[in-house]
């Protein structure tokens, strides 16, 4: 079984990641951020390295998917093969820092590698306000994502909620964020959990 989280910058995917592999003894899949060699570029100049970061994470969350579907295990993946092409990349493209011709190209790709895979049984999405996603980025320290502007943020929230209102791909899961610090109180990690046994039970 395949569970995707996704979410914003900040939202908290990695952490509820790594509790959920553990609670359920999951494999977990992480987002690439340490190893990309794209990001830091990007980050210092986004018109000039958006098309490589965006193919870079297109290459690199399908061959996940190809993995996850392999191994035959239950998996809980951090961020998933969908958001790039409805969010991060059209938002790049609006605020003219990807060219129609790059754009075009990245979701062509992006089409034909969606067609070969499933999508997962389970999208678990955080929702969170941009105070949230500030919040939760100052806290982490990220050198390269102090440059993050709220528009930038505010922006990215728009087209997740669009895309989310419009998923029908499989089960859909909307956790509220921003009352919730899963992270350190039991309390509000329980409380997702029993809303996630609801839902895998009801795959079965």
């Amino acid at each position: 079984m395949h569970i995707a989280i996704a979410g914003n910058i900040g939202s908290g995917k990695t952490t509820l990641t790594r509790l959920l592999s553990k609670h359920y003894k999951w494999e977990a899949h992480f987002e690439d951020v340490d190893e990309n060699p794209y990001l830091n570029d990007f980050y210092n100049d986004m018109q000039r390295w958006s098309f490589n970061l965006q193919i870079y994470f297109l290459n690199s969350r399908f061959t996940q998917i190809l993995d996850i579907r392999k191994s035959g295990k239950t998996v809980v993946q951090d961020r998933t093969i969908y958001e790039d092409a409805h969010i991060f990349a059209p938002n790049l493209h609006a605020m003219g820092l990807m060219s129609s011709r790059d754009f075009d190209n990245y979701y062509s790709l992006f089409k034909l590698m969606s067609s070969l895979v499933q999508p997962p049984e389970l999208l678990i999405y955080l929702r969170a306000s941009v105070p949230t996603l500030v919040n939760q980025i100052q806290k982490r320290g990220r050198d390269y994502e102090n440059t993050i502007r709220l528009d930038y943020l505010k922006r990215l929230n728009e087209r997740y909620e669009a895309w989310i209102g419009k998923y029908n791909l499989g089960k859909l899961l909307v956790i509220d964020v921003d009352h919730l610090n899963f992270g350190e109180k039991n309390a509000d990690l329980s409380s997702i959990i029993n809303k996630i046994d609801a839902e895998i039970h009801g795959l079965f």
